[in-house]
């Protein structure tokens, strides 16, 4: 059987809370899943693909890992960002604007050493590789964490159908005791009443005789 084709990563960048957001994915798809997005953010416009050489050399080194930056800096990705320093800061944001000035004066610098990182066949394929090792291992994850998910429902039904069970061995014992309760009453009851016929009958009997006695 040939082997399956690898799917060609593209870098896909989005900001989510305090952080910018990039990945190495083959498909917007994956890269909302691995971002754990509830919405498509790429229809929001909230999420885009990306072809910044440093975003795309950085995520492309670390394909499938999801790589995080200050939001609105211009720093490097990578796995553990820092929270953003100037976080409420009213001046810090007037500083942050004179920063990206100087930046863009030497954007055309910087464009020329992003120009020399182009990513040749091989080390596509590269990432690819890695990316699926990524996809794979949050698979099993997800399968780990499913399959325990389905242990704990049978532990819980098991112990639900003990209790059910238990209850109604517990129910029909009880009916089966009440049953015979009920029986000895009702035959109590006969007797009490046979007692009471007999002692009426007697005691009309002596009551006679008792009154013949004294006439």
């Amino acid at each position: 059987m040939p082997a399956k084709p690898r799917r060609k990563l593209k870098t896909y960048q989005t900001s989510l809370g305090f952080f910018d957001q990039a990945i190495a994915a083959p498909s917007m798809k994956a890269a909302l899943e691995a971002w754990g997005a509830s919405s498509n953010l790429f229809h929001q416009g909230a999420a885009k693909e990306t072809d910044d050489p440093d975003v795309v050399a950085a995520t492309m080194a670390k394909p499938g890992v999801v790589l995080r930056r200050p939001v609105g800096s211009d720093g490097p990705f990578t796995e553990s960002a820092e929270l953003p320093t100037d976080l409420g800061e009213g001046e810090a944001r007037p500083r942050s604007k004179s920063k990206r000035k100087s930046g863009a004066q030497k954007r055309p610098a910087r464009t020329a050493r992003k120009a020399s990182r182009a990513i040749d066949d091989a080390a596509v394929r590269k990432a690819a590789a890695a990316f699926e090792k990524e996809e794979r291992r949050r698979e099993v994850a997800r399968a780990r964490e499913e399959a325990a998910r389905a242990r704990e429902r049978a532990r819980r039904d098991k112990a639900v159908t003990a209790a059910e069970a238990a209850l109604d061995k517990a129910r029909r014992e009880h009916g089966a005791k009440a049953e015979a309760i009920e029986a000895e009453r009702a035959a109590l009851d006969a007797r009490a009443e046979a007692e009471q016929a007999r002692w009426d009958q007697q005691r009309k009997k002596l009551e006679q005789a008792l009154r013949r006695a004294r006439e």
